[in-house]
């Protein structure tokens, strides 16, 4: 089970309809966060969510709307009493960028663990996220994310009892472990079949459509993309800026064929992104404009 929530859907400031573009995804009791611009965690109080679980941070760049919010969001948890590490996930210069904003807001009582990215394509693995790093096209060095919650193969009770392995290491085989015993060595892939589909959100903002996203977004059950612009004539401010049209995310998104499209980062100039839908789910039938606080419970099929 994976929880989703578009906290904020804005570009560039926020407004007093509108927060800055920031998702939080919730999974097994731990939180992962993407971006954090100013009023992010207004945002959070206002859809109910506990900022106290977050344990993971991920920034797409050092803009100010996407990272402006962090200090007030790390003092909060601070106040919540967390203890726990904090990791923090972003381009080159995440320790000097968060070192910065963190000189008003000095003294955590946890410990912050910088994950910088190096490479143009690069993974993590934090608690049940597998995180996916990949560099878009920006003004500055930014970064689009995959996150992916996977999924076990089917234990085969029938093969375990073919191989007499005890009843006792079941459990243990298939958490993983390999067992050494007197009557034998066990080892997951004896008895645990195929990885299966688990679930998968990429996460894409302020850069142009460039073909590394559609790789990414290939299958997901979510596709959540910039659509800055819907407006006519916007296309060369889309281009001059490194920003991307409503019109280009939809196609990215009749590419990579993901279960559903939902559009953010929306200029300030645009008051009803809705109005656009009717054009857009020509390109790709199953794109949303969401509001802030959106929220969406995505569940494994079933096999």
């Amino acid at each position: 089970m994976l929880d989703i929530c578009l906290l904020g859907t804005g570009g560039m400031m926020p407004l007093p309809y509108r927060w800055l573009t920031s998702m939080m995804a919730r999974c097994k009791g731990s939180n992962l966060l993407i971006d954090c611009g100013e009023g992010t965690q207004i945002a959070l109080s206002q859809k109910g969510w506990s900022p106290r679980p977050i344990d993971v941070i991920c920034f797409t760049h050092y803009h100010a709307d996407h990272i402006g919010g962090l200090p007030g969001l790390l003092l909060t948890l601070g106040n919540a009493q967390r203890i726990e590490p904090v990791t923090i996930i972003g381009p080159k210069g995440l320790c000097r960028v968060v070192g910065a904003l963190r000189s008003i807001a000095p003294e955590l009582p946890f410990e912050i663990v910088y994950k910088e990215i190096e490479e143009k394509e690069e993974v993590f693995y934090i608690g049940p996220y597998k995180i996916e790093a990949f560099k878009v096209e920006h003004r500055i060095l930014c970064y689009g994310y995959a996150i992916s919650i996977p999924r076990k193969g089917r234990f085969n009770a029938l093969k375990a009892k073919e191989l007499n392995i005890p009843l006792k290491f079941w459990n243990k085989l298939q958490n993983g472990e390999s067992i050494e015993d007197i009557s034998g060595i066990y080892t997951p892939d004896m008895v645990m079949g195929p990885e299966r589909r688990g679930l998968k959100v990429c996460y894409c903002t302020d850069t142009r459509p460039v073909p590394v996203i559609e790789k990414y977004a290939q299958g997901a059950d979510l596709f959540i993309c910039e659509g800055m612009y819907g407006e006519d004539g916007k296309e060369e401010n889309a281009r001059e800026h490194k920003h991307m049209t409503m019109y280009e995310a939809a196609e990215i998104a009749k590419k990579a064929q993901p279960k559903m499209l939902w559009l953010t980062h929306y200029s300030p100039s645009m008051n009803k992104p809705d109005e656009y839908l009717d054009d857009l789910r020509k390109i790709f039938p199953y794109t949303k404009t969401p509001r802030d606080g959106w929220s969406l419970e995505l569940g494994f099929d079933d096999e």
